[in-house]
């Protein structure tokens, strides 16, 4: 989707898009259209009973055909309701649902008059620009593998450009900026999630993140051999019966004033292809496990975000990319690995592998960067999925106040969290007989509490927050601001914590 900025006109045969209130009434530039059609636009308004009355679940609108007195060849009246009590989700579902509409019917040649919108909790400044977002994002489509990429009429489809005419274009323009690397940044971790896994391998994963140097990105590369010295056995031992190479990829966004304040840190799961190991996965639902690397295409993704709008935040991203695969050196249930941090840990299960990958990945951030906090992000365990389903995210933490401000900056964004608890008594379930841990309990036990309490080992005094996104990273049906597959889930929540709470300090 290309998005082009302009004062407030008509052009000849384009598609014009404007609002009206939940009664029907005109806003913005509307009102002058309608003026200029000698009220030829409210008075169908008006005389269409089945518009002033229906309550549409999602949208409503109204098309009117070769208006009198106007250039433009048709307009839309999109129906708004209680718009002014709208958040900022709010106006990211309204461009969605414009995506929708425009889609719909294969317009190209589109004007979007958003003067008006606003809401007495978002400027009319912020409010255009998240429906803009909205409206980028839910264009979102994944066509690399088709080997024809025309229409079903054999027209190689064109790449969709919208027009957005404003009053106050000038600052739309510069703020879309801003949009545009949040865009971006959703639109990478997408596409990485989306590749199947015989593209998307660790050492690939690892190329797109190396990619960020032209953005500003410092990016380091360890390797097998760089982590087998340093003793990352835990993240090791889960890759070891696949023929791709693990990698642990640490990249660093310096925004800040002071260089030497220390960072914020983001970690993510980056496990390519998850087989579950020797501990097989049944065969049924085995190919969404190109997710498993939701996590780390979430950091890579965010880390893109962050530098193509210059945020004014320290931030290191870590991924720990790995292929959990059968294979004759695989890791077998019963091996005892030691991990970076020194602490030995009884592997019962291989297809509990995204805490070992992530238990290196977070003692190494700690000690290497001494960040202020870190946050990981893992599609964790399939029992997160069972207690809070797609809707919210689970959120574990040692610190009350992190949690609070990434709880707020999900409701904001539309991507929520659930904070679940975490104690001592959850945490000796995880005790082994012959090593300082087992990667499981010996029970059905809370599967997605015991996980994050073994994560909790491996952070010290850091405040820390995990995500557990194994609900969230995709979507069977499609969304407002996301077609089926990929979300990105925690993409714009983290990008929102960053610039609310953590920028300019």
């Amino acid at each position: 989707m290309v998005i082009q900025f302009n004062n407030l006109k008509q052009e000849k045969d384009a598609v014009g898009i404007i609002f009206c209130d939940d009664k029907c009434r005109l806003i913005g530039y509307g009102k002058k259209l309608d003026q200029l059609s000698k009220k030829y636009i409210s008075n169908i308004v008006k005389a269409d009973a089945s518009f002033q009355e229906r309550k549409s679940k999602n949208f409503d609108y109204i098309i009117i055909h070769q208006p009198t007195n106007l250039k433009l060849s048709k307009v839309y009246i999109f129906k708004l309701k209680k718009f002014k009590d709208y958040h900022i989700r709010d106006f990211q579902i309204l461009g969605g649902n414009l995506n929708s509409l425009i889609k719909f019917y294969k317009e190209t040649n589109v004007i979007i008059y958003p003067d008006g919108l606003s809401s007495s909790k978002v400027s009319s400044l912020n409010s255009i620009s998240e429906m803009i977002l909205g409206m980028s994002l839910a264009s979102y489509s994944f066509t690399k593998y088709f080997s024809k990429k025309v229409d079903k009429k054999g027209i190689k489809k064109k790449n969709k450009k919208i027009k957005i005419y404003s009053s106050q274009h000038t600052r739309l323009a510069k703020n879309y900026e801003n949009i545009n690397a949040i865009h971006q940044g959703v639109t990478l971790t997408r596409n990485l999630v989306t590749e199947p896994p015989n593209v998307m391998t660790p050492p690939k994963i690892a190329e797109y993140a190396k990619s960020l140097t032209e953005y500003g990105v410092d990016v380091k590369v360890l390797g097998e051999k760089e982590m087998k010295k340093l003793g990352m056995g835990s993240l090791l031992g889960v890759g070891q019966g696949s023929i791709y190479e693990s990698q642990l990829v640490i990249m660093k966004w310096s925004g800040a004033r002071n260089k030497k304040k220390k960072p914020i840190a983001f970690i993510g799961k980056g496990v390519s292809f998850d087989t579950g190991g020797v501990s097989l996965k049944p065969s049924n639902g085995m190919e969404e496990m190109k997710y498993d690397m939701g996590g780390s295409g979430v950091v890579i993704g965010l880390m893109k975000a962050l530098a193509l709008r210059k945020a004014k935040a320290n931030v290191i991203g870590v991924v720990g990319l790995v292929e959990n695969h059968i294979g004759s050196k695989a890791q077998r249930p019963s091996d005892v690995v030691k991990s970076y941090s020194g602490q030995t840990i009884e592997v019962l299960n291989t297809d509990a592998e995204g805490r070992l990958v992530l238990a290196d990945a977070l003692w190494y951030t700690q000690e290497q960067y001494k960040p202020e906090l870190m946050v990981d992000l893992a599609t964790l365990t399939g029992a997160i999925i069972v207690a809070l389903g797609d809707e919210y995210a689970g959120l574990f933490s040692n610190n009350d106040k992190i949690s609070k401000q990434l709880a707020e900056a999900g409701d904001i964004e539309g991507e929520k969290l659930w904070r679940l608890p975490l104690n001592d008594r959850y945490d000796k379930m995880l005790n082994s007989p012959i090593a300082d841990m087992q990667n499981i309990t010996n029970g059905r036990g809370p599967g997605s509490i015991t996980a994050a309490q073994f994560l909790q080992r491996f952070v010290n005094k850091v405040p820390w927050a995990h995500l557990d996104i194994a609900g969230t990273t995709w979507t069977k049906q499609p969304l407002p601001t996301s077609p089926k597959g990929a979300t990105a889930f925690g993409v714009k929540l983290l990008n929102r914590f960053v610039s609310k709470y953590y920028e300019g300090k």
